[in-house]
């Protein structure tokens, strides 16, 4: 039989429709097998059990200062959509500095990873399964009784132990006290530690005071080991003040703390003094009732090269946000103008939690003279702002929890110009290095660089 044209066309049209269907069914296939091999399931036992020892027990134990433990399944599991909500936000574990603005590099970091927030998402919307209990970690254990600065040559502690009623305002005690120094030495490294009651302590502010009558602040509420050739003098017939803030806690609570400190050898004197100055001039806020995103700033000149060590930010109930930057005394590249740099922001403060923000020895801004460190607060004073008891008050600076405040302390060390041409120098050989690697390593550090001065 003679074939013809259109018999032609009808063949060739049905083999490709019979290719094209075996293509998009191997096609579907293969796709599935890939979503399968590149999903497995995310198991308690396996991959959060880890997440939650590392990051969460600390406080999410018995005894501790959260509301409640998360060590077990079954601990945990009615809890999952909330975690979900928590971390996602990067409202839990507490670290509150933007991940996308400034430096993002710290001795110090307390928060989730990328990888470990999808985790833990993943974990939940896959219905929050057991898993496997042979694959379980055992228990992490705790020891509260631990110095993390490693053994104290000196404990100075409250002479007392002091009693919180259940119910009642908020205290605040400056307790004196005398750890018996004879000779002056100089601080290496230095830690505060609650031995009893700590929920019921805010925080504690803590302070030397020298027989001349000055005094230094040491923001030691993380255990703090200077920098090498750095640390803080302590003169002989020095007395540390406690200076804690205390709230009642359902329950009368007793409660004390103790300070350790370890010390160079004697005779030695560091190249630099570790600096801690309260930043913040607050004693005209002004907030008014019912209102939201109220701004305030403060501004710290430094008249020296200095290093800054660390950023502890300072507000109470009402604040919702806090932006530190600096301005240079140069003029900037694209405008006319100072140079501005934001160096961090912390854009969902807690009352609840005050941190102190301690950056990576190789990302610690270093600041030429003449700068000025600018602190942005905002506040919410209405009845949006969960904490906000009475949003038709106004509220102005004070000590107590109901009031509110616009500071922060900042941690630094002054520089010769010398130390500072080298620090400069150094730290523009590193970026350099960095630069060179691979485009895959580089985005990494991006987030943590801070412009250098010329």
């Amino acid at each position: 039989m003679k074939a013809t044209l259109k018999d032609g066309l009808f063949h060739l049209v049905l083999a490709g429709l019979c290719a094209t269907l075996a293509m998009m069914v191997a096609g579907g296939s293969l796709a599935a097998q890939s979503t399968a091999a590149a999903s497995p399931q995310v198991t308690f036992t396996k991959e959060v059990a880890p997440i939650l020892q590392e990051h969460c027990q600390e406080c999410h134990r018995p005894n501790a200062i959260a509301p409640m433990p998360l060590r077990t399944y079954e601990e945990v599991r009615p809890f999952a959509k909330a975690i979900k909500e928590r971390v996602s936000a990067r409202m839990m574990p507490p670290w509150f500095v933007d991940p996308n603005v400034g430096i993002n590099k710290f001795k110090n970091y307390g928060g989730l990873t990328d990888d470990e927030i999808a985790t833990l998402v993943k974990w939940v919307d896959g219905g929050a399964p057991l898993g496997n209990p042979a694959d379980m970690p055992p228990p992490r254990k705790f020891d509260d009784d631990i110095w993390h600065i490693g053994t104290p040559e000196l404990v100075a502690a409250m002479p007392e132990d002091l009693v919180v009623k259940a119910r009642g305002p908020d205290m605040w005690k400056n307790i004196v006290v005398d750890p018996g120094m004879t000779e002056d030495r100089y601080i290496k490294a230095v830690e505060i530690k609650p031995t009893k009651g700590r929920r019921v302590i805010h925080h504690i502010g803590t302070s030397l005071i020298y027989p001349d009558g000055g005094s230094a602040v040491i923001q030691a509420k993380n255990a703090n080991i200077f920098e090498e050739n750095s640390g803080r003098l302590m003169k002989a017939g020095t007395k540390v003040v406690f200076g804690l803030h205390i709230h009642p806690y359902a329950e009368d609570t007793t409660t004390s703390v103790e300070i350790g400190f370890i010390f160079y050898p004697k005779g030695y004197v560091p190249k630099q003094v570790a600096v801690t100055e309260l930043m913040g001039d607050d004693s005209q806020l002004d907030l008014p009732p019912n209102t939201d995103n109220i701004r305030y700033d403060s501004y710290l000149i430094l008249s020296k090269p200095t290093r800054l060590l660390s950023y502890a930010p300072h507000m109470h109930t009402r604040a919702k946000a806090e932006c530190l930057e600096a301005i240079y005394p140069q003029k900037s590249e694209q405008r006319d103008g100072s140079k501005v740099e934001t160096l961090n922001c912390i854009n969902h403060f807690d009352f609840n939690w005050m941190m102190v923000y301690e950056y990576a020895t190789d990302v610690q801004p270093l600041l030429p003279p003449g700068t000025v460190l600018h602190l942005i607060s905002w506040y919410n004073n209405t009845g949006s702002n969960r904490l906000n008891n009475d949003p038709d008050n106004w509220i102005g600076y004070g000590q107590r929890s109901i009031d509110d405040m616009a500071m922060a302390w900042m941690t630094y060390v002054n520089l010769t110009d010398e130390e500072f041409r080298q620090a400069v120098a150094e730290r523009k050989a590193k970026q350099k290095e960095i630069e060179s690697l691979s485009s895959d390593s580089a985005p990494k550090v991006a987030a943590s660089r801070v412009t250098l001065p010329k």
